[in-house]
């Protein structure tokens, strides 16, 4: 039976004093379907996918009236980059609830489940209170429909 363990990937993340612009970078740079913020213990403080990170980038103004995003030009982009580096992942991630997570021995229906209860394309698998790796969803269908 294979298990989280068996799947592991390396853990795309950020610490919580990070900035939205790193983040964003380090998904865009590594392909990520997301990214993990840790906090100062190397535990989980939030799973953000590509997704998210995007709606932390673009405006809320924006989002709400996508009309707008055509009159952006490059200095409106520079200013936003400049916001977004002084801007913090714990400033922007405000109160959550804790993340779901795997332990290495969890099996990958358990996976899909959580993913599918969460929304997430990837979920940290933790041992002793530590990060060790993501499973992501992709991993988990490559493994359930086999070669």
């Amino acid at each position: 039976m294979v298990r989280a363990r068996d799947i592991l990937e390396p853990t795309p993340s950020v610490g919580r004093d990070a900035s939205v612009l790193d983040a964003a970078r380090l998904v865009a740079e590594s392909h990520a379907p997301g990214v993990v913020v840790l906090d100062e213990r190397g535990g989980v403080r939030a799973v953000l996918p590509a997704s998210q990170v995007m709606q932390l980038f673009v405006p809320r103004y924006v989002r709400d009236d996508p009309v707008l995003a055509r009159v952006w030009d490059e200095r409106h982009a520079d200013h936003l980059a400049a916001e977004l580096q002084s801007t913090t992942m714990e400033d922007a991630l405000g109160e959550r609830p804790p993340p779901p997570v795997l332990e290495p021995d969890d099996t990958l229906i358990e996976a899909a489940a959580i993913m599918a209860q969460a929304r997430t394309p990837l979920v940290p698998v933790v041992a002793d209170g530590r990060v060790i790796g993501v499973v992501t969803a992709q991993r988990v269908l490559a493994a359930v429909l086999g070669p």
